[in-house]
C-alpha cells in the first residue's frame, strides 16, 4: 500500500479557464493549484483528468454556479455537462458544492494579500477553486487519527 495520502481536487469551471485547487494530504485545507485555459471541451477534460491522476485524487468537487435565489441558470447547465464528460472519462467521484459569491471572496483574498487581481484571473480562478474546496472540507468530519 502506497504512504500518499489520498487527495481531493475542487474545480471551479468557467467558459475560459478552470481554477484547480487541491486539498492538504489531511483533506484539512486547500489550495490553489493551477489554472486550466480552456480551448475545447475534450482536451479541457484531459488536462483535469491528467491533473487528478498526477495527484491521486480520490474526490473532485466541482463548484456549481447558482442564482442567489438557489436557482440554476444557464452556467450551472454548461457546469453539469462537463462535470458528466469528465465522470466518464475518469473513475473518481464527482461532487457538486455550491459556488455563490466564491469569486467575489476569492478577488478579497488576493487583494488583502496585496495581490493585484486586474489582470490576474487566472490566480482569481485559482483562489476560488480553493475557496470552493475549503467549504466542502470545512463540512466534513476530521478524518481518524491514525
Amino acid at each position: 500500500m502506497s504512504n500518499a495520502k489520498p487527495r481531493i481536487i475542487g474545480l471551479d469551471i468557467g467558459d475560459r479557464r478552470i481554477g484547480v485547487a487541491i486539498s492538504d494530504p489531511l483533506r484539512i485545507t486547500a489550495a490553489g493549484l493551477e489554472t486550466i485555459e480552456r480551448t475545447n471541451v475534450r482536451a479541457d477534460v484531459q488536462k483535469v483528468r491528467d491533473i487528478a491522476l498526477r495527484h491521486g485524487a480520490v474526490l473532485i468537487v466541482v463548484g456549481l454556479p447558482q442564482n442567489m435565489d438557489g436557482s440554476m441558470g444557464e452556467q450551472s447547465e454548461k457546469v453539469k455537462s462537463f462535470a458528466r464528460k469528465l465522470a466518464r472519462e475518469i473513475n473518481i467521484p464527482i461532487v457538486y458544492e455550491d459556488e455563490r459569491l466564491t469569486t467575489i471572496s476569492a478577488i478579497r483574498t488576493l487583494t488583502i494579500q496585496g495581490v493585484k487581481t486586474g489582470h490576474n484571473k487566472a490566480l482569481v480562478d485559482q483562489q476560488a477553486a480553493a475557496i470552493i474546496l475549503q467549504k466542502f472540507l470545512d463540512r466534513k468530519e476530521p478524518p481518524p487519527i491514525a
